[in-house]
């Protein structure tokens, strides 16, 4: 079930701790996608956070927010561009989404088969795609003081698998927030080397699991050439062969 749009704006706005967690997470975004200039972006769920850094060079940039969740008008002081809509029927033409972000969308949703079904239609082909989705292995899943303990969370293997079932490609992953769900201000202070050292460890242990994915497409066959190469031109066909013991013409007195 969604979370109630006031309640996120309130811990990703108002609050030290929300704040500290979006900003993890969107440079993490950002170094992943440092051009966006020209594309059509779009996030769904609550991914507003982290949609702003892309408002200044990509072509058009979509807050896709569910009804069950509410939506709220973004960005503050510029023109609007969040939407309320369905989890799985979104206003946006086939194919035209070059980048995609999902936070609080995938691990809320009653119908997650049908969610990803969307995800691969309205991206375009080569276009890419970011869940970011509550680690099973991390403490911020087992805490009601962050948005993170609500929903499914999942490991990285649940994770990818359920893509890969869905045609999307993985191209790499990444866990993130180490530090503690608390907004206390000595774990606030440590935060940033918190996350320097999780980053180096062996095992995806933060409260997120964040995953890139790309839509690949078959190429197109080509039945006229591979039916020429099936049935090869024969120069010669309809010549008749010589009968045995036929008769040349130098043979002729």
């Amino acid at each position: 079930m969604h979370l109630d749009v006031l309640d996120l704006r309130n811990f990703y706005y108002r609050s030290a701790l929300g704040r500290g967690a979006q900003k993890v997470i969107r440079d993490e975004l950002v170094s992943w996608w440092p051009n966006v200039k020209g594309q059509t972006v779009a996030g769904f769920g609550f991914a507003v956070p982290l949609l702003r850094p892309f408002l200044a060079d990509a072509r058009r940039v979509i807050g896709l927010m569910p009804g069950p969740q509410g939506v709220m008008p973004w960005p503050a002081g510029q023109p609007n561009v969040s939407v309320l809509c369905h989890d799985t029927l979104w206003p946006i033409e086939t194919g035209v989404v070059d980048k995609l972000v999902l936070m609080h969308g995938l691990e809320t949703s009653e119908n997650p088969t049908s969610l990803l079904d969307e995800c691969w239609r309205v991206l375009g082909p080569g276009g890419k795609a970011v869940f970011v989705v509550p680690n099973r292995a991390g403490i911020w899943s087992r805490s009601d003081n962050t948005p993170f303990g609500y929903g499914r969370p999942y490991s990285m293997g649940q994770l990818e698998s359920q893509l890969r079932k869905h045609r999307f490609v993985t191209e790499r992953s990444q866990s993130a927030l180490y530090q503690p769900p608390s907004g206390k201000r000595v774990w606030r202070k440590f935060a940033g080397p918190l996350e320097k050292v999780g980053h180096h460890m062996p095992i995806a242990t933060g409260g997120v699991l964040i995953v890139e994915v790309s839509k690949q497409m078959a190429a197109p066959t080509r039945p006229g050439l591979t039916e020429a190469v099936r049935r090869p031109l024969k120069a010669l066909e309809g010549i008749a062969k010589p009968a045995p013991g036929a008769v040349s013409g130098r043979d002729l007195p």
